[in-house]
């Protein structure tokens, strides 16, 4: 007997037809259907391998950078403040989407809450600008700390430090917020079925049967109002302590003023080129495969989290040696 197709037994997969006869109308889905990583869905099992090794590897290097922080009075200043900011963004990020993606290729657990979908979406995108706000305020920490150092302590003092993390946190939850209203509004009637791995905004977005152009529209107007500024104002300090830097008389204060600014800048590049290779496949890369999309769109959320805590592990020597203490000591 022949089967099935897929798109038939989930129901309420039919492409969308102009024929009232052929559409199905379903405003407002209960659920939608997540398909993982389409074409690939034989190997489903094979690829979660590298993801929960990604997943595992971010949980414990941030909640590692966490407790250090935390258990180490000389860490309580601005810079590992930012650097806990960071972690937890971090947690918040990988948690969002590993967790269903992992159901999905281990249970075949497809099916996803509308309004679940719509937190998802909200919780990825509002923690991505977050995360682009945290880089620029640890930036200014960098900036202070090599332009300005004997005012570092009394400039970003902990009231300061505290009401930047807030600024922060409030520009991503609000800036956010209207893709979560947008979505919510549009009639769904061509299908229900989500090509990817999590609730994506675009993914999300084109399933809509009316003009999502206003999303569109806004969708760039986050990425110029915050990538774009947050980038410039990152190049703008990082010039004025380049500055400071090669007017530095020996070549010793260069290095370890460079020293102190590498593992930060290591985390920009890696957040943001990745941010711009996966912006600009999803805009450009058309004759691209999807799955190759979906890759991606997935490895730009889970890479940098893992390599964060990493990165300033190995190249920040107080909290390598804070780390290495703490594990010397548990093992005595």
């Amino acid at each position: 007997m022949q089967k099935t197709p897929f798109c038939l037994r989930v129901g309420h997969l039919l492409p969308y037809s102009m024929s009232d006869s052929n559409t199905t109308d379903f405003t407002n889905p209960s659920t939608f259907i997540l398909l993982g990583i389409p074409g690939l869905e034989m190997v489903h099992v094979w690829i979660s391998i590298p993801f929960c090794t990604v997943y595992a590897i971010a949980i414990l290097g941030n909640f590692i950078i966490l407790f250090t922080v935390k258990r180490e009075p000389s860490l309580h200043g601005a810079m590992y403040y930012f650097l806990c900011m960071l972690a937890v963004t971090d947690l918040v990020l990988s948690t969002s989407i590993l967790p269903k993606t992992l159901s999905i290729f281990w249970f075949n657990s497809r099916e996803i809450d509308f309004s679940a979908c719509l937190i998802q979406l909200y919780f990825i995108h509002s923690f991505l600008v977050i995360e682009s706000g945290i880089l620029v305020a640890m930036a200014l920490d960098r900036f202070v700390a090599i332009c300005n150092p004997l005012r570092h302590s009394t400039i970003l003092t902990n009231l300061v430090v505290a009401k930047i993390g807030l600024a922060v946190m409030l520009r991503g939850g609000i800036i956010v917020l209207p893709y979560l209203l947008l979505v919510r509004q549009w009639p769904y009637c061509r299908t229900n079925i989500i090509p990817h791995t999590h609730c994506e905004h675009m993914a999300v977005v084109k399933l809509a049967c009316a003009d999502i152009r206003v999303n569109t529209y806004y969708g760039l107007f986050v990425v110029f109002s915050v990538i774009c500024v947050d980038v410039f104002l990152i190049a703008m300090s990082y010039t004025q302590i380049l500055r400071a830097i090669f007017s530095l008389p020996t070549k010793d204060a260069r290095l370890k003023a460079f020293g102190t600014c590498g593992s930060h800048l290591c985390v920009i590049l890696i957040f943001y080129v990745s941010a711009l290779f996966s912006s600009l496949m999803h805009r450009f890369g058309h004759n691209v495969s999807l799955h190759f999309h979906v890759l991606i769109s997935s490895g730009y959320l889970l890479v940098p989290p893992m390599l964060n805590p990493i990165i300033y592990g190995v190249r920040t020597k107080q909290i390598r040696s804070r780390v290495l203490r703490l594990f010397a000591h548990k093992g005595t």
